[in-house]
Formats: C-alpha cells, sequence, structure tokens
C-alpha cells in the first residue's frame, strides 16, 4: 500500500467498526486480535516473542492506548510501530521510556509485582493451566526436549494473569502434562508430594493468586472456572465443539459456552495489516479487503 503513515493513519477512523464477513480475514490474525482483547487499558504486559507481540500491539493501537509493555530484553514501554522480528530486535526500543537488561525485566518489573498481565506460548497445556516447554516423556531420557522456558515459567508465575497463545491437537491439550514448566491452577507439593490447588501450595505468598486467565487456540477462546479448570468459552468460525473436543485430550467443558469468537472488525484488520505486521514476520500472507474497504482506502 503505497501510502505514508501520516495517510495511513488518517484512514483509521474512517474504517468501520463492523465485523468482516467469514472469508475477508486469516486465522492467525482472529487469533492475535482475540488475544489483544485480553488486554487492559492499564495492564502492564510481559510478552513473548511472535503473535502475542502482535497481540499486544494490536492492543496498544486499539482498545488499550496507555497499557505499558515490557520486552524480555530489557525495553520497557516501547512505541513500536511495526511488530519487532524478537524481543531483541532494536526496533522495539523506538522511543521507550527504559532501556535495561534482563535485571531489570525480571528482577525488577517482574518479582516486584508490577507485571499485571503476560503473554506467552507453550508446546502443551493441562487443564489446569499448566504449560510445557521442556520435553516429552521421561525427563532423563525423553522422546522430545523442547527448547526450554526462556521466561515461560517466570512470566507464568508472577504475573497477575496470563493469556496463552498455543496451536491445539489431541497431544497438545492434556489431562496431564509430561512436564510441567510453569504451573497453572493446580501444582505439585512437594511437602505432601501431592497435586493441590496452587492457591493452597503458595499460600502466603505474593504470587498465590497468579495465575493463567485466558488461551487461545486455532479453535477457541479459554477460560478458567472457579477451581481453576479450563473451559471453553467461545469456538472460533467454522470449528463446531465437536471437533473442539476431538482435538482435546480430556472431558473439556463446554457448559459455559457463550457462541462463536467474535469475527475481527475491519478496523481491527486495518491496524493489523498495515501498522503492526505490514511486513508478513508473523502473519502468512496479505489478503484482499471486500470493494467497500477498498474504496475507503482508495478515496
Amino acid at each position: 500500500m503505497s501510502k505514508s503513515m501520516d495517510e495511513l493513519m488518517e484512514l483509521v477512523d474512517k474504517m468501520p467498526d463492523e465485523p468482516a464477513k467469514p472469508g475477508e480475514f486469516l486465522l492467525p490474525e482472529l487469533m492475535a486480535i482475540a488475544v489483544a482483547h485480553e488486554v487492559r487499558d492499564d495492564d502492564i504486559v510481559f510478552a513473548g516473542t511472535g503473535l502475542p507481540m502482535v497481540g499486544i500491539m494490536t492492543a496498544n493501537m486499539l482498545n488499550a492506548p496507555h497499557a505499558l509493555l515490557i520486552y524480555e530484553s530489557g525495553i520497557c514501554d516501547g512505541k513500536t510501530m511495526h511488530v519487532p522480528m524478537s524481543v531483541c530486535d532494536q526496533r522495539a526500543a523506538n522511543m521507550s521510556s527504559s532501556l535495561g537488561g534482563l535485571v531489570d525485566t525480571f528482577g525488577y518489573y517482574l518479582q516486584q509485582g508490577y507485571v499485571t498481565l503476560g503473554f506467552l506460548g507453550g508446546a502443551a497445556i493441562d487443564q489446569y493451566g499448566g504449560v510445557n516447554v521442556t520435553s516429552i516423556g521421561d525427563y532423563f531420557n525423553p522422546s522430545h526436549r523442547f527448547t526450554g522456558s526462556g521466561g515461560n515459567s517466570d512470566i507464568g508465575t508472577m504475573a497477575s494473569r496470563t493469556a496463552f497463545i498455543i496451536l491445539q491437537e489431541k497431544r497438545r491439550f492434556l489431562e496431564r502434562n509430561d512436564y510441567t514448566t510453569t504451573p497453572g491452577w493446580w501444582c505439585w507439593d512437594h511437602k505432601t508430594r501431592e497435586w493441590k490447588p496452587k492457591k493452597e501450595v503458595w499460600k502466603n505468598t505474593p504470587f498465590a493468586n497468579c495465575g493463567p486467565d485466558a488461551v487461545v487456540t486455532n479453535m477457541g477462546v479459554y477460560q478458567f472456572d472457579e477451581n481453576g479448570i479450563i473451559y471453553l468459552a467461545t469456538n472460533h468460525p467454522g470449528v463446531s465443539v465437536a471437533q473442539v473436543q476431538e482435538n482435546c485430550g480430556f472431558k473439556l467443558n463446554v457448559e459455559r459456552l457463550s457462541g462463536e469468537t467474535k469475527a475481527p472488525t475491519y478496523k481491527e484488520l486495518f491496524v493489523l495489516r498495515e501498522f503492526v505486521d505490514p511486513e508478513l514476520i508473523f502473519l502468512p500472507q496479505k489478503m484482499e479487503y471486500p470493494p467497500a474497504i477498498k474504496s475507503i482506502i482508495e478515496s
């Protein structure tokens, strides 16, 4: 799109807040915008690489303009115009409030309890929100070993709320993980040698009430009930509840299902495509706008 940044900015307010129709958006776009909806305007957000960065940047430009973003590399409150390739990409430092390092992000912002929302991914998740990014099978002789926590455990246990983005398959949605990198609402009590609610195991610590708040997959959006067990909140357009259950390794609670995930609006898609990831670093391809939106852009 051969328009200057100022011209693009003027177009944002002209974009309708109407939901896009099926076929006018991609699944990764729906997922990124669903994650963006988890951000509150007063949040201090610690985001990982990939769709979490896409989501928070979209939220910053739309529903949460005052949310403050922290990257693992030490960048605090950057005003990035296009999504960085990683948390170390210096484009993330544009107009930032401070540039530090791991000691600042983990030792100060996170461990001091300032982070209200963590955005993370994972290889597998269990029904209590525990995440595995370590290994499959026996830890000492695994069938597959992943790259490891990379801050996942720290952020997932110390941020007030955590939202995960995970591809959903039966082998990834489990009753209990082979290895728990980041504990969910139930975790292992080493004193009694049994699984217990996190609030009991972590009682009298600053992080007893910190934990997973939402999970966004390629099939739906999930939340957690009062017992810390995951349930399906919305299923994505074109995905049936039966398909969701087929790709889940345990009996999924669907009684609280409120309907389909809301389709992204044309304004959200415009911001996502033209400002957040125009270089297609994380989005897979460019989508054509419908004629009505094209006419607004070309006018």
